[in-house]
């Protein structure tokens, strides 16, 4: 269901940190205005050396060049799709993020225009696409498996655009709908995929019931 006071609300909810703390990368959360809005994503090329072929806002490290995590967070948008950073009209940012290896990373939000032509930066993007705001947030998690040395575990994501959107990316999204549009979504750190799976079975067969 399209929703077309959406980014009103985001505008009017989000704000910057009033402590200002220097994060050590930034990510850019672009959005589409119009009645559906979109979030701007990208698939991270197979020859990456970290998080190769995983879904990721466009965003890296901080270079001495840059004068703040906005001017970063442009910066990377600029360098991975070609966006314009005359384009966006920023409107605030998220609490700061940690990976696992320690690294601090602030994400800033940003309005962008529908229908914004983009090109992927070959060597680090494979792929740029749009999910929607509103699918996101009605979307429940599903579980997504990773592998670590001889232990498989299954973290929560979003499928969708025919891509799964788990991890650092997924985390984001869950804070954007809590502090832009006061949505709180559930969002455990690990799933259960036999319980979800067992679920879905259930689910299924009440579907075929006689009515």
């Amino acid at each position: 269901m399209e929703n077309p006071k959406l980014i009103q609300q985001l505008e009017q909810q989000l704000r910057f940190a009033k402590r200002k703390q220097d994060a050590q990368a930034a990510v850019l959360i672009a959005i589409t205005q119009e009645e559906d809005p979109k979030v701007l994503l990208t698939r991270r090329a197979l020859n990456m050396n970290s998080h190769a072929g995983e879904v990721a806002f466009p965003g890296g490290k901080r270079d001495p060049t840059d004068t703040s995590d906005i001017a970063a967070a442009l910066r990377e948008a600029w360098e991975e799709t070609a966006l314009n950073p005359f384009d966006v009209k920023v409107v605030g940012d998220l609490p700061m993020e940690k990976v696992r290896n320690g690294l601090t990373v602030k994400p800033i939000v940003g309005i962008i225009p529908a229908e914004i032509q983009l090109v992927p930066q070959p060597t680090e993007i494979d792929r740029i696409f749009f999910a929607s705001l509103q699918q996101l947030m009605v979307t429940q998690p599903e579980p997504h498996k990773v592998q670590y040395a001889q232990q498989s575990l299954y973290f929560p994501s979003f499928q969708i655009e025919n891509e799964v959107i788990w991890g650092l990316t997924a985390r984001i999204l869950i804070s954007l709908f809590q502090y832009g549009f006061n949505v709180q979504k559930s969002w455990p750190m690990l799933i259960d995929a036999t319980t979800i799976e067992t679920a879905k079975i259930d689910a299924t067969q009440i579907n075929l019931l006689p009515k």
